[in-house]
């Protein structure tokens, strides 16, 4: 079997406010949009998407984003028969092939039956049953039945000797029904372990995300102590090229006796100290404990830059602060709505929009990489996430960048005092957990409303830099081009490449 047909139209209204600005198909599901679990399941394989709503997001967004080969046809007519016919067009005759629905989430050790593998020849056609989860119609006894089902349940999966065995399909209508009236009949194959995510109350039930898709987290027990260890393995290659830096950098951190780090056991894979704690953005704090908190991040990161300091390397701040960024925002220019345009309403104010003004950018940006003296040991990504509060509000440090354009372990300090503004008054980690709602009208004048919930340290700014020290126009630039650099980086979910796009206008428009 070389072809998947991925049913992905239908408006996903299910789904509520994820559908709003995007198809279902990519409502990302543990940090990958839905169906990229398919395209990683199946990577050699070639996808015929069907999509109607928000087709040109699903259209300009795989073309970033997808590495497999796919095409997508427009769906004409209704149901989940929608689609259907013009997607066959493009399967060869005597083809095997799967029909899927978009919304399934197959089990990492799925095995397709046989027939259906590398070098083997379909004999028979396939009827995924549910098994763990509910579904409308029911398959027993070799019938079709409308009758709700766990154990029989038609999950949206199929598999098909050739094409021909669709003939006659119609424009519209509901598939599993007109199987029914056609008297087809499947041998099935069991999908327990597949999980569906067609309504909102199945998505809530998912834990929140903390990790990237390039990492795998969990817990394990020393042997000997019995204490809980925290293990951060890679998963992919972007996974291992961060893994590396990483561990460089708690080594040299280890060597220059930097503070309130976690205790790092093994760097192969990364086994460090359980924290018995929150992270900060999580824990309800009073101001004065806030400030206290915030003070000792401070203390603690000017001990950090003071502990080495090496030559500046202009060609990496130029790279960190303007190539990156840009190179990024090239890739989105055609998927977020607006972004052609010479401005952008944004929250009600009137944006200018950076594609027009990357020359004005690049100046300002200039100034600074001439105002910086020196390169120091610096963290890389000091956000809240990646700092901890101990049960007795001592801080830790965790996940360190490990790098700054094109250097290793060093960098520009007014980095970390950027990202860590980016958690104090940006709520960034608010963003990051997906605790935000993005309004896109189909008027550009009226424009977009975003807004993000709060970290609740928005009222330590002045005392931010007070104690920092650091240039607030500098810092408000460097924080405006954080966010628009996040826009790729958040790629599994559209809202997120959007809303990144849209604070970081919003924050440029200050400082420009």
């Amino acid at each position: 079997m070389d072809y998947i047909i991925v049913q992905a139209g239908g408006k996903g209204s299910r789904l509520g406010y994820l559908t709003s600005n995007k198809p279902k198909a990519i409502v990302p599901i543990e940090n990958l949009p839905m169906i990229f679990h398919l395209f990683r399941n199946y990577e050699d394989k070639r996808f015929v998407i069907i999509a109607d709503y928000k087709k040109e997001v699903m259209r300009e967004y795989l073309s970033v984003f997808a590495n497999v080969k796919y095409q997508i046809v427009d769906a004409s007519g209704t149901g989940t028969c929608s689609g259907v016919r013009q997607a066959l067009e493009l399967i060869p005759e005597n083809e095997a092939f799967m029909l899927v629905w978009s919304d399934l989430i197959l089990p990492d050790d799925f095995q397709l039956p046989i027939g259906y593998n590398e070098g083997e020849t379909a004999t028979k056609n396939y009827l995924g049953l549910s098994q763990t989860f509910p579904c409308r119609w029911k398959y027993e006894n070799d019938e079709f039945v409308e009758e709700c089902s766990n154990d029989y349940g038609v999950a949206g999966f199929f598999l098909f000797q050739n094409k021909s065995i669709l003939e006659g399909i119609p424009q519209s209508g509901e598939l599993v029904r007109w199987m029914k009236e056609k008297q087809f009949h499947f041998e099935t194959v069991g999908l327990a372990g597949t999980r569906e995510f067609g309504i909102l109350e199945e998505y809530n039930k998912l834990g929140l995300e903390k990790c990237r898709p390039f990492n795998k987290v969990f817990i394990e027990k020393d042997q000997i102590t019995g204490k809980s260890i925290f293990v951060k393995t890679p998963v992919d290659k972007q996974g291992e090229a961060l893994a590396v830096r990483e561990r460089a950098w708690y080594q040299k951190a280890k060597e220059l006796q930097i503070g309130i780090l976690p205790e790092i056991y093994e760097v192969s894979p990364l086994k460090m100290e359980y924290i018995q704690g929150k992270n900060i953005y999580e824990c309800e704090l009073d101001r004065l404990t806030k400030k206290k908190v915030l003070k000792t991040l401070v203390d603690s990161l000017h001990r950090l830059h003071a502990s080495k300091r090496v030559r500046v390397d202009t060609f990496s701040l130029k790279e960190a602060y303007y190539d990156k960024t840009i190179d990024r925002l090239s890739n989105i220019q055609d998927l977020v709505p607006f972004a052609r345009n010479p401005e952008i309403v944004v929250n009600g104010k009137t944006c200018r929009n950076v594609f027009y003004h990357k020359r004005e950018l690049e100046r300002k940006l200039e100034e600074l990489i001439y105002n910086c003296e020196a390169f120091a040991f610096i963290h890389g990504d000091c956000t809240f996430s990646n700092m901890m509060i101990r049960e007795d509000d001592t801080p830790v440090l965790i996940d360190p960048r490990g790098y700054f354009g094109f250097t290793e372990l060093y960098g520009d300090v007014r980095y970390d005092w950027a990202k860590l503004y980016y958690s104090v008054v940006g709520n960034y980690d608010q963003f990051n957990l997906k605790r935000f709602r993005l309004t896109i009208a189909d008027d550009a004048a009226k424009g977009v409303t975003l807004h993000i919930d709060s970290n609740h340290w928005e009222e330590l700014e002045e005392e931010f830099f007070e104690l920092t020290g650091a240039d607030r126009k500098e810092i408000k630039l460097l924080h405006a081009i954080i966010w628009l650099s996040l826009t790729t980086y958040a790629w599994q979910d559209y809202d997120s490449i959007c809303g990144a796009f849209y604070n970081g206008l919003w924050y440029l428009e200050d400082v420009l």
